[in-house]
């Protein structure tokens, strides 16, 4: 329930306020005069204070202007308009003239605390959407400075203001999906959806439904028309990653598609324009799935107009202190800890750790030595944890 000050130097006014609002639930206090009511208004936050204009010594308005974060209702018996102006001019929520009526005193007090509820509501969302906006920023991050990343970084300023299609290899945990999302950040879709599709997570007799749509009654399941990833990225960039796994028969269709900027759905033959960008990644040898027959060499070719290859970390372990760095940072953000210190010798033993699972392998060590190493982070911490 929430806590309100009431200051005012006539004690009748304080009791009276204080028995009214205490039977309606609330938690009172009160204070004789303004310069109590500042000093507890510092010692205890309040959701709401009624002040009373004239007192003494501090009136009314210096104790607003003093007192930060709290919403407030003036109270005067003898007040003007002037007065009543600028009390509201400096922040409070309304204004009450003696006697106070008990209907208006009820109705104000619930408007005034459920507009504080709301702006905190607002705060707390407005906060969330900061941190998931920094937590996306991050996401879209390529950090190192390697010759090899540098690479990387110069290939996706070049392309990434064309419609260009990019053929985007490496192994598991290089960081694939961060250029696709580098490069639809920077191109001049990036107002529009980037659609992202794992074509190893989705059964192969669902894939073109999941790239396509479907019509209602096209299979069993198909309760309703439904849009295909295509269609939502229509305007935007349309990321296709572990291309390599996809069906022979939805490779026919994602290459007709390329070819002819059209699709259609399953079970229909009405056939849709689209307008997407096509970004794809495998951390498989498509060139070696040709010579298989398990990729079509006409589709590898539709897509590798512009080839960029995301290197092992491994190859750039002069990027892995910048690296710990970063994750140390974002971990400890969005786990609300603080940062802990890496000594020189255990960012030496990270180094010379063997990455099987690259980037995404060290990150996991990171937040594993942020859980459970003291500070600082030591050689043993990394022997014992990664």
């Amino acid at each position: 329930m929430a806590r309100i000050l009431v200051i005012d130097d006539e004690r009748a006014i304080r009791n009276t306020l204080k028995e009214i609002l205490e039977f309606e639930g609330y938690t009172v206090d009160t204070a004789a005069d303004g310069k109590s009511g500042v000093e507890a208004a510092k010692k205890q936050p309040y959701d709401l204070v009624y002040c009373d204009v004239k007192m003494p010594g501090m009136d009314g308005i210096e104790v607003l202007e003093q007192v930060e974060d709290t919403t407030f209702i003036m109270i005067s018996g003898h007040a003007t308009v002037e007065t009543a102006v600028e009390a509201l001019k400096k922040g409070a929520f309304d204004f009450l003239e003696k006697p106070i009526d008990l209907n208006r005193l009820l109705v104000t007090t619930k408007n005034a605390l459920d507009r504080r509820q709301l702006q905190s509501e607002v705060k707390t969302k407005t906060e969330e959407v900061r941190k998931l906006r920094n937590q996306l920023s991050h996401q879209n991050e390529m950090i190192g400075e390697s010759e090899a990343i540098r690479h990387v970084r110069d290939v996706i300023d070049k392309v990434a203001a064309t419609d260009a299609r990019v053929l985007i290899t490496g192994s598991n945990g290089t960081g694939k999906e961060v250029v696709a999302r580098m490069i639809h950040a920077h191109s001049q879709r990036n107002k529009q959806p980037l659609v992202e599709v794992n074509c190893a997570a989705i059964p192969s007799e669902l894939i073109e439904s999941e790239l396509f749509g479907h019509m209602k009654g096209s299979f069993t399941g198909a309760v309703k028309d439904r849009a295909g990833k295509f269609e939502q990225a229509d305007g935007g960039t349309l990321f296709l990653d572990e291309i390599g796994d996809m069906s022979l028969a939805a490779q026919t269709k994602v290459l007709r598609a390329l070819q002819e900027n059209e699709i259609t759905r399953v079970g229909s033959d009405k056939t849709i324009r689209v307008n997407v960008r096509v970004l794809a990644a495998t951390n498989k040898n498509l060139k070696d799935e040709i010579a298989k027959g398990t990729f079509r060499e006409d589709l590898y070719h539709r897509l590798n107009v512009i080839p960029v290859h995301v290197p092992d970390l491994d190859e750039r372990k002069e990027d892995i202190p910048l690296l710990v760095n970063h994750f140390n940072q974002l971990i400890s953000s969005e786990q609300g800890r603080a940062c802990k210190t890496f000594s020189e010798e255990a960012i030496a033993a990270l180094q010379q750790h063997h990455w099987q699972g690259n980037v995404r392998e060290l990150r996991n060590v990171v937040e594993r030595l942020l859980i459970l190493a003291d500070n600082p982070v030591t050689e043993q911490d990394v022997t014992n944890f990664a």
